[in-house]
């Protein structure tokens, strides 16, 4: 079976299909861009998508049951996650805060037996409130702490089984999971379980969920990267 996209009857030209859904490549690269350092450029996050918007095109088999612009969002968020990757612009000590902070919440949770706050947190970790916000945002905003660390993609559509493979948000399409990461989103504090709702469900960036809440942008990074936190201690289950 040719798995090539057609409109209707006939396949498109190369032009006529870039033109069509580059606006779709402009705005998921624009969306990321609202949680990336300066030091990515808008320009090299495009290029990647329509790499990701190419291969698209080739795999896609309507029979699957996801519409081609949900499937292409999922290969170009994708290619554009991948490109940034490799240029390994992360430094070591990100990865090293972002398991530290992990790990004081999971331990402060089975101590406590709550979600323990902000300062607590810092305590544990033997920062100031300060240190601590500071890493949050180096963690959230410095490497696209998302969905994508708690194993799982942020499209939940089932698709061909080279995606699911590949794609951060797949796990969703097993029923199990997808109740436990609703089960956990809802023991979320209010604020943190808003900021995700804006941010995934309503698709607003960083400085536009300040605008809703009443913060600064950098504060939304920090409540943003909290959160994700937070839920990977509650799905270690799922997610070690």
């Amino acid at each position: 079976m040719n798995k090539a996209l057609t409109y209707g009857r006939y396949q498109p030209s190369p032009q006529a299909f870039i033109e069509r859904y580059s606006s779709l490549v402009k705005r998921i690269a624009h969306h990321l861009m609202g949680r990336l350092p300066p030091s990515v450029m808008l320009e090299d996050l495009i290029q990647a998508g329509m790499i990701g918007l190419l291969e698209a095109q080739k795999n896609y088999d309507p029979t699957k049951g996801a519409s081609f612009e949900t499937f292409a969002g999922i290969r170009i968020r994708g290619a554009m996650l991948d490109d940034i990757r490799r240029g390994d612009w992360v430094p070591r000590s990100v990865y090293k805060n972002n398991r530290r902070i992990a790990e004081a919440i999971s331990a402060l949770e089975g101590t406590l037996g709550r979600d323990p706050n902000d300062q607590e947190i810092a305590a544990y970790l033997e920062m100031t409130l300060e240190q601590y916000h500071q890493a949050l945002n180096d963690v959230n905003c410095g490497r696209l702490v998302g969905m994508d660390d708690l194993g799982v993609a942020e499209d939940t559509v089932a698709n061909e089984e080279s995606v699911e493979e590949n794609l951060p948000f797949q796990g969703v399409v097993d029923d199990n999971f997808r109740q436990s990461l609703a089960g956990a989103i809802k023991t979320l504090p209010e604020r943190e379980a808003l900021v995700l709702s804006l941010y995934y469900d309503e698709e607003l960036n960083l400085k536009e969920i300040g605008a809703v809440i009443g913060v600064s942008e950098s504060r939304v990074c920090q409540i943003h990267s909290q959160a994700m936190q937070r839920l990977r201690s509650k799905l270690t289950a799922w997610t070690s």
